[in-house]
């Protein structure tokens, strides 16, 4: 794995450990986060040593949301004033490349955990919403803040949150941008699990995903892109493409292993995903 500045990461017995590692800074997403963390992601991705991301944080709080002093616009170019409209108009492919990042958590291949501590606010709730499974413990708290410095979440928040949550309450929360707590995140359904401590939130998150990685990774793979499809699509849509993806990625290697497995009461074993390549590095025309 290359080297990144606001992350460390590593794997262990298939699952990626990315630990967000700034906690002077609470964690908060300065420029640099938003570019290393698709970066790693999509390594992840394509190497596929990984079959689980474990998604957590150093420090009192997982994600303080965006460094909004890396964002301060600069409406002036060697002392001429830009034109405001192009300025709207590049400001708006500079949104779609923020959203890119945390889409890389849903759109990778591999199941997604959050394993969260203290605050998780603004960005912060952004990224986890694109996860597929989501932990905290009981210190931690949730605030959609963007309302309160004048914006509207644009990097996930509002488009995922109703698929997790009744619509009522991601409304008032989202008006609001009042602070909620564990409790009241599980009964909602935006927390899968809450732990008394960090240590149990710990334990228990890299016992789950140490679980799922013990499953065929190319079922999960396929499990992770059907559920992904069927929240966006209709029921009639999700069936066909369904039926086209299990007819053509069903693997008899991978249900043997697991009927043997189960009929012996044994952990069944199976191979990685094969890596992905670029048609340039495939044929050698890159370095």
């Amino acid at each position: 794995m290359a080297k990144y500045t606001c992350f460390e990461v590593k794997v262990e017995e298939h699952v990626a450990h990315v630990v967000m590692n700034r906690p002077n800074e609470f964690n908060s997403m300065t420029r640099l986060f938003w570019k290393e963390l698709p970066e790693l992601i999509k390594e992840l991705d394509k190497n596929a040593e990984a079959r689980v991301i474990l998604l957590k944080a150093e420090g009192k709080h997982f994600n303080a949301g965006m460094d909004l002093a890396n964002f301060i616009p600069d409406d002036k170019k060697d002392g001429v004033k830009k034109d405001p409209a192009r300025m709207r108009e590049t400001f708006y492919h500079e949104v779609l490349e923020l959203q890119d990042t945390f889409s890389a958590l849903e759109e990778c291949r591999m199941p997604t955990i959050a394993s969260i501590q203290g605050a998780c606010v603004g960005g912060g709730i952004d990224m986890v919403a694109a996860c597929d499974i989501r932990h905290c413990s009981s210190d931690a708290f949730f605030k959609i803040a963007e309302v309160d410095i004048g914006l509207a979440a644009d990097v996930g928040t509002l488009q995922r949150l109703p698929t997790l949550m009744p619509l009522g309450a991601v409304r008032e929360l989202s008006y609001t941008g009042r602070k909620f707590l564990p409790d009241e995140a599980l009964s909602l359904g935006f927390m899968n699990k809450v732990y008394e401590s960090r240590e149990d939130l710990e334990a228990g998150s890299l016992a789950l995903a140490k679980e799922i990685a013990s499953k065929s990774p190319l079922v999960t793979r396929v499990i992770k892109k059907q559920i992904n499809y069927a929240r966006d699509h209709s029921v009639k849509e999700s069936l066909d493409y369904h039926a086209a993806w299990n007819s053509s990625l069903i693997s008899g290697q991978d249900m043997e292993a697991a009927m043997k497995a189960f009929m012996q009461k044994s952990q069944a074993t199976y191979d990685d995903l094969e890596p992905t390549h670029s048609f340039w590095e495939k044929d050698g025309l890159l370095p």
